[in-house]
């Protein structure tokens, strides 16, 4: 759809070996696309790649809870029905 409308982009999803923390790639380093790259040349590249500290600050400012019934956090997208076919708006636990 992006080549359709004549923009020179496309959108991938990174090797499952970028950022490891477990398993046979954990304490490895790998570029989005899996090519392996010394721990150094990551630590200079890696916000090209993953969000840098402040940004992840800005993401979490954004997150607040919400526990009023019928309302629905900001940045999350409201369910079409809710448990059971019920509302979204339905009482489902008494406090």
């Amino acid at each position: 759809m992006i080549k359709k409308a004549g923009v020179d982009f496309e959108i991938k999803l990174p090797s499952e070996r970028l950022r490891r923390t477990v398993g046979v790639y954990a304490g490895h380093r790998f570029t989005p696309e899996g090519k392996p790259i010394s721990a150094a040349e990551f630590e200079v590249r890696k916000y090209e790649w993953v969000p840098p500290p402040e940004g992840r600050a800005f993401v979490t400012s954004l997150m607040k809870q919400v526990i009023e019934p019928g309302k629905i956090a900001g940045w999350s997208a409201p369910p079409e029905r809710g448990i059971n076919n019920l509302g979204v708006d339905y009482e489902y636990l008494r406090l």
